[in-house]
């Protein structure tokens, strides 16, 4: 049955001379993947529609197999991101970690939004770390390995000062903090940090005012977390790593 699904294009693959297969997040039914024919020739109306990051309208044959895209209509190409290597980067890193790490036709309209919101901050902002840092803490919990935030993860206590532990999962308390050496002392402001992104929607929020040191510091162990817990290898994630290596020459 022809259906008319909103989604955002999450990967492309080319198949064959001519043909697409491209993977779509759609509200009503999740992650699934669609054969786009004719989407590689120049002049072919689906060559637009089916590019990466694009929101659209898509009336699609569905299948539980492959899916078959008849055609498309944009509603918006986020063209400030493709125009920006940085977003552009961060974008296909958030996009690639979507569609590895969330199950096929399984809806979330609630993450479906936070990646549309995280990509219009992306596409609109010169600043969009905090951004981007809220919505992998939201897609990990979707994977099934979300630190825990809200307590001490050995002891439950939910008092602070707590340190994070990459190895245990999340924050220990006073009490606990001896079971990991290595864990990483926090501040009362970054507690709350990490607890405010992982629990917040992109949408409630405005400007988020974060001092440098801690958006740097943040970064790393949701970067840490995610090499220890996450299971995927991310070819966008090393592109970012080598594009940070260039900023530093």
């Amino acid at each position: 049955m022809l259906e008319k699904i909103e989604g955002i294009i999450i990967k492309t693959v080319d198949y064959g001379e001519t043909n697409k297969i491209v993977t779509i997040f759609s509200k009503r039914i999740g992650k699934f993947a669609a054969m786009a024919r004719g989407a590689k020739k120049p002049r072919s109306r689906m060559a637009a529609v089916t590019q990466p990051f694009i929101h659209g309208q898509f009336f699609v044959y569905v299948n539980s197999a492959l899916s078959t895209i008849q055609q498309g209509e944009i509603i918006d190409s986020f063209r400030p991101i493709r125009e920006d290597i940085e977003k552009t980067a961060f974008t296909a890193y958030l996009t690639e970690l979507t569609e590895k790490l969330i199950d096929d036709k399984s809806a979330d309209p609630y993450l479906y939004e936070q990646l549309y919101q995280t990509m219009l901050r992306i596409a609109d902002k010169e600043e969009y770390a905090v951004p981007v840092m809220m919505y992998e803490l939201k897609v990990f919990r979707k994977g099934g390995f979300a630190p825990t935030l809200s307590h001490c993860v050995n002891c439950g206590r939910t008092e602070l000062p707590y340190v994070f532990s990459i190895g245990e999962g999340g924050f220990l308390c006073r009490n606990c903090r001896r079971l990991d050496e290595n864990a990483v002392h926090l501040t009362e402001t970054q507690v709350k940090l990490l607890q405010l992104f992982q629990s917040v929607g992109i949408e409630q929020v405005g400007e988020i005012s974060v001092k440098q040191e801690n958006k740097q510091l943040l970064r790393q162990i949701i970067d840490a977390y995610y090499d220890r817990h996450g299971g995927y290898f991310l070819k966008s994630k090393k592109f970012i790593q080598q594009l940070d290596k260039l900023k530093g020459i």
